[in-house]
């Protein structure tokens, strides 16, 4: 038998947008300040001396700028009439397409690049993928495959006073760099990770191999790695002799990432008499900034497995 509904192959890849800071914004560009103490303030007093210089707090700020996106989709009134969900189609659909929508929300927010002239969406603006590349800290794999090596090189760039707040970082990799980190630490039949189990223990509960995007998959050193499936992984290296894809490991605070709202996602919906069709225009207004570069460590040029 004909099943009475559509099945769904989509899977909501929306990670980033879950955990970072959100701004509500209510002109098309917005500052925020930062401030900061810095590092060593305290001086030997000696008596009766007043002539240390006083110490200060550092204020700087960003600029988070925001863009205007939009999507479309139509209907026509024989798909609505003809189809097995009859006139659910259309409640269906749009559910469909507000998934799509969260996930190039993110993917933009991820890998923006305002340099590109031929993608419709990438063009936006700067994704945080190409600012922390720019502005944070980069170690080069390569061409290395995923290993506690990298993981290491990672937290050794990261610097001291940001993992003061340890439990609060997060690597982030994409899918595929996950599996192979899983697939060189598994041993045995049950290709169970030792050190995850020894965490998991201490930690007294099991953290899952699998669910929706931005699952916890391993540990590496302590610090949980997150899944976000819109990293891209497809990459060509740049380094000397590169050869197959390549992914970037980014460590960092999720909360690093500010997003900025200036309008919600807001859907037309008007019908087309001369074509018999409904038409559904959605649009938003978002744009992205990093808080903190200083605190983003981007490991690049990670070797895919084939």
């Amino acid at each position: 038998e004909q099943s009475a509904r559509f099945l769904d192959y989509m899977f909501d890849a929306t990670v980033i947008g879950k955990v970072a800071r959100t701004v509500r914004m209510k002109s098309d560009t917005a500052e925020i300040d930062r401030m900061s103490v810095g590092e060593k303030l305290m001086k030997l007093a000696t008596e009766a001396d007043n002539t240390a210089a006083n110490s200060g707090v550092t204020f700087s700020k960003i600029s988070l700028t925001t863009k205007k996106l939009r999507m479309d989709w139509e209907l026509s009134t024989e798909s609505l009439e003809d189809n097995i969900e009859g006139a659910d189609l259309e409640d269906h659909i749009a559910r469909l397409m507000a998934t799509q929508a969260g996930n190039d929300i993110e993917d933009v927010i991820l890998n923006g690049d305002a340099s590109l002239t031929g993608d419709a969406l990438y063009k936006s603006f700067d994704g945080v993928v190409k600012k922390a590349k720019a502005s944070g800290r980069v170690v080069d794999a390569a061409g290395a495959g995923v290993s506690r090596e990298v993981f290491n090189k990672a937290l050794k760039a990261m610097p001291r006073k940001y993992k003061q707040r340890r439990g609060d970082l997060r690597f982030l990799a994409g899918s595929n760099l996950i599996q192979d980190f899983l697939y060189a630490n598994s041993i045995g039949t049950n290709q169970t990770i030792p050190q995850d189990i020894a965490s998991s223990v201490i930690r007294g509960g099991v953290a899952p191999l699998g669910g929706p995007a931005g699952y916890v998959a391993p540990f590496a050193f302590g610090i949980p790695i997150v899944e976000v499936p819109l990293l891209p992984e497809t990459q060509a290296g740049d380094y000397s002799g590169q050869t197959g894809s390549h992914g970037d490991i980014h460590l960092t605070f999720p909360n690093n990432v500010v997003i900025g709202i200036k309008r919600d996602v807001t859907v037309y919906r008007f019908f087309q008499p001369r074509k018999d069709t409904i038409e559904y225009t959605m649009y938003t207004r978002v744009g992205v900034q990093i808080e903190q570069a200083d605190a983003w460590v981007v490991v690049k040029n990670v070797k895919v497995a084939s």
